[in-house]
């Protein structure tokens, strides 16, 4: 059974952001033809088997995205790939991003121009790995603050990011301690490979050091 949903008022500060970015792009959307959209993304965001993907995490990451988005170049396509970047997530399947970039393509094609949808795809495949692609009419800087609002976590207070590691835990459930030790102990080890988790200078600068921090700590934590 899905979480209750709290999320579908109209009043809710998401609803509003989500209504104003797609205005953004398309001014002539009425409220009726997004209240569909924004109750489809409402339910996949409750399902009951999330604990950190959630509607949360979108809020955390329009939190920073208030900071950062005047430095964006196509502020709207980065705010609707924060929408659906995580809107299909199993996780007991690898292609959650791609499933993402499909299903927002599937929602959207009505409002949205080829072009804008292609770059908005591009955006949530790169959640995939982290690493910037080539984009055709994205600006990289764009790419790398999205990418950097999605990690952001990581590089937040030790309590804050505890918190997080126990809600990804509660995610794979299903998965014995001992296989989740190894597979998450990868996964981290595998971020602390990349030469910079945050691709732009100003997240690099505040929290590349801190996220490394936390990261380590985890891992020592996962390896007792």
């Amino acid at each position: 059974m899905p979480k209750p949903i709290s999320y579908q008022s109209i009043n809710h500060p998401l609803y509003q952001r989500f209504t104003d970015w797609l205005r953004q792009i398309e001014p002539t959307i009425s409220s009726e033809q997004i209240l569909t959209p924004w109750r489809r993304l409402v339910s996949r965001y409750s399902e009951a088997h999330r604990h950190y993907h959630t509607l949360t995490h979108l809020e955390r990451m329009f939190a920073d995205f208030d900071i950062v988005m005047n430095q964006l170049y196509s502020p709207s396509l980065v705010a609707l790939a924060i929408f659906y970047h995580d809107i299909i997530y199993d996780p007991k399947q690898s292609d959650n991003e791609a499933q993402s970039a499909e299903f927002m393509q599937t929602e959207l094609r009505f409002y949205l121009q080829p072009k804008q949808i292609a770059r908005i795809k591009s955006l949530i495949i790169m959640t995939a790995s982290h690493k910037l692609a080539a984009i055709g009419g994205i600006r990289e800087s764009d790419a790398a603050y999205f990418l950097d609002l999605d990690l952001s976590i990581l590089g937040s207070t030790w309590n804050d990011y505890q918190q997080y590691a126990k809600a990804v835990r509660l995610e794979y459930r299903h998965v014995a301690d001992y296989d989740y030790q190894q597979g998450r102990v990868s996964i981290l080890q595998s971020l602390l490979a990349h030469n910079r988790l945050y691709l732009s200078d100003d997240y690099y600068e505040r929290l590349e050091s801190v996220a490394r921090d936390n990261i380590h700590r985890e891992i020592e934590l996962l390896m007792l």
